[in-house]
């Protein structure tokens, strides 16, 4: 029986993958800050020497992008030190390390075709910096490691965008949404089995595990509110229009050049799910 850890497990990724893993058969343990603070290498190393894993899944986090541009330091130090602490405790004990990151360690000004693992980093924002930071720790501490980037994450058990735009919607006959923002959105349905077959797996390096397809994400309320069965009127904006703390890139579709990577469904079929079980269907 395999035994996994899986950090952030209060979180809206975290929860779910902590659910799948035992839906497998898996002896799982989930620890959050309660358990844990892993920013500390002590703390880190005790809980996870004695639980003994064969794999940890890390996924706790800095996600607050905006957050981040005001405060990376600590941004910085839970999004990279913490993820050396658990490289470097996973490793002493031969464990394997699959560690969450984001489009964001891009810039954005690829034209023509999707980001896939060996093209170059240039985060533009602290929130790209310190998950890019992040993963140079990872790589330098576990030899056995798989980074898996992903993009636009929604499910439940968290604050997402999808859940964001129907909240809206109730209140609102129009919202405005940026339509020169493009990527890969991706359901934590679907992620959280690629995290666990990677966890399995023997390959090392990158892995780009995104929804299928792409859309901005004037597009994805588009698609958002069609199939929800919702009547708001979906206008268009620019991200220069709607001004946020943290830049983002403009275009940060992510595909795959790696056989071995588990490959997710079409982002359509994430929101589906993601309403089916939001609705309880």
């Amino acid at each position: 029986m395999t035994r996994l850890l899986v950090t952030g497990a209060a979180g809206m990724l975290g929860h779910r993958v902590v659910a799948d893993a035992r839906g497998r058969g898996w002896d799982v343990l989930g620890i959050d800050l309660a358990e844990a603070d892993l920013t500390d290498y002590g703390q880190t190393e005790a809980v996870v020497v004695e639980f003994g894993p064969d794999a940890v899944v890390h996924c706790a986090a800095w996600t607050d992008v905006d957050g981040a541009e005001e405060r990376e330091p600590l941004a910085l130090k839970v999004n990279r030190d913490a993820s050396a602490n658990v490289a470097a405790a996973a490793a002493s004990i031969g464990a394997r390390v699959v560690a969450v990151s984001t489009d964001y360690v891009f810039d954005g000004t690829l034209t023509g075709r999707p980001y896939v693992e060996s093209d170059p980093t240039a985060p533009i924002g602290a929130y790209g910096r310190t998950k890019r930071a992040g993963e140079e720790a990872i790589i330098g501490h576990n030899p056995d490691h798989a980074i898996a980037r992903t993009a636009w994450l929604f499910g439940a058990g968290g604050k997402s965008f999808p859940d964001t735009m129907l909240k809206l919607a109730a209140d609102r006959e129009a919202v405005a949404v940026v339509t020169d923002q493009v990527g890969s959105p991706t359901w934590t349905g679907h992620l959280s089995p690629a995290l666990l077959d990677l966890a399995a797996a023997q390959a090392t390096g990158v892995f780009h595990t995104a929804g299928g397809g792409q859309c901005s994400w004037h597009e994805l309320t588009v698609e958002l509110y069609r199939a929800a069965g919702v009547a708001c009127a979906v206008n268009e904006t620019t991200a220069a229009e709607f001004r946020r703390p943290a830049p983002r890139p403009a275009w940060s579709v992510l595909a795959t050049e790696r056989d071995e990577t588990p490959r997710l469904p079409p982002w359509q079929e994430g929101l589906a799910g993601f309403l089916s079980e939001r609705n309880g269907t």
